[in-house]
């Protein structure tokens, strides 16, 4: 079994409240559980406006396949208009480590 995962960091664009990040990072969130076999949610920086970190992680039989997911969501993230990504942080690991 090979578990993977990725810490995205985010700078959020012209944002004043909580309210405004949550509109931004709830649809991120969303769009990475939807289009991508991964769980994913908000890990850090809750409490600040323009920053937000966001978390996935994965697991599969075959770590080709866990390299792949990872690779298209990070390319999705770093897509995104509205947000700039500052860095994605990734590990795979195996079970038998």
């Amino acid at each position: 079994m090979w578990i993977g995962w990725i810490e995205f960091d985010f700078l959020l664009g012209d944002v004043h409240s909580l309210k405004q990040k949550r509109a931004i990072v709830k649809p991120i969130v969303t769009e990475l559980w939807r289009h991508h076999p991964v769980a994913a949610a908000e890990v850090g920086d809750q409490d600040l406006h323009r920053r937000a970190r966001v978390g996935i992680s994965a697991v599969f039989a075959d770590p080709a396949r866990l390299t792949e997911v990872l690779d298209r969501a990070e390319r999705a993230m770093a897509e995104r208009p509205e947000v700039q990504l500052l860095s994605a942080r990734r590990r795979i690991v195996s079970s038998d480590d």
